[in-house]
């Protein structure tokens, strides 16, 4: 009886070190900038910047540089062929000499928006091929499917309602990814410039993190520029 008492007090001091050491007991936090670029009545530019601690205000997780080419089908509809640039930085706690992982990624998505009355509905579709470079394990190509659903709902002019649940999908070796779970308070600054501030629980097949979000969104438009000039 005392071994497996004594079995039991080593694991459960092992199972929280471990949590301790990978961060999940920690909220960390995710600042992020989207900006929309309107070329033409078809085409607009899409580019964001993400910079994601394990903790509210440091410990450096990840760094996140995308882009993407939009084709406007309809309102309603648009497809996007895009590219990322990732470093992310897998500990928890900093070991001397580690070096970061880095990920070359390029991705096609299409989305579709509908609404019922006030509630707007925003669907993406997206596949991912990775080309992953780790010091660790040598060089590595992934590929991944994710589905996105965003509800939004307006409190009044400015301020509205949003959350959005986004499953990731392997296509190799194990099926399931990730999950993320969002929900947020947002205030439309202007009429191209937002703000949101949420709180996301990222779920993935062992572990779970929360993470504070705050995020601005930017839209710009080049086509009044050349009306103007013409």
């Amino acid at each position: 009886m005392k071994k497996i008492f004594l079995a039991f007090i080593l694991l459960s001091i092992t199972a929280s070190t471990y949590a301790q050491n990978n961060g999940e007991d920690d909220l960390g936090a995710w600042y992020m900038l989207f900006t929309n670029n309107r070329v033409s009545e078809k085409l607009s530019i899409h580019a964001e910047v993400q910079y994601r601690n394990y903790e509210f205000a440091d410990n450096f997780n990840q760094l996140l540089l995308r882009t993407a080419l939009n084709y406007h089908i309809s309102d309603k509809a648009m497809a996007s062929f895009g590219y990322g640039f990732i470093s992310t930085d897998p500990t928890f706690e900093d070991p001397n000499g580690e070096e970061n992982i880095s990920e070359h990624r390029i991705y096609q998505q299409f989305v579709l928006r509908n609404s019922v009355g006030k509630l707007k509905f925003s669907h993406r579709y997206r596949l991912e091929q990775r080309f992953i470079d780790n010091p660790l394990s040598g060089n590595d190509t992934q590929h991944r499917a994710r589905y996105f659903l965003r509800l939004t709902y307006p409190l009044s002019d400015k301020w509205f309602l949003t959350a959005y649940d986004e499953v990731f999908i392997n296509l190799q070796n194990e099926f399931f990814g990730q999950n993320r779970l969002y929900g947020a308070l947002g205030y439309n600054i202007s009429k191209n410039l937002s703000t949101q501030v949420g709180y996301l629980k990222n779920d993935f097949r062992v572990d779970t993190f929360d993470r504070f979000q705050i995020a601005f969104f930017l839209k710009t438009d080049l086509r009044k520029k050349k009306k103007e000039d013409s």
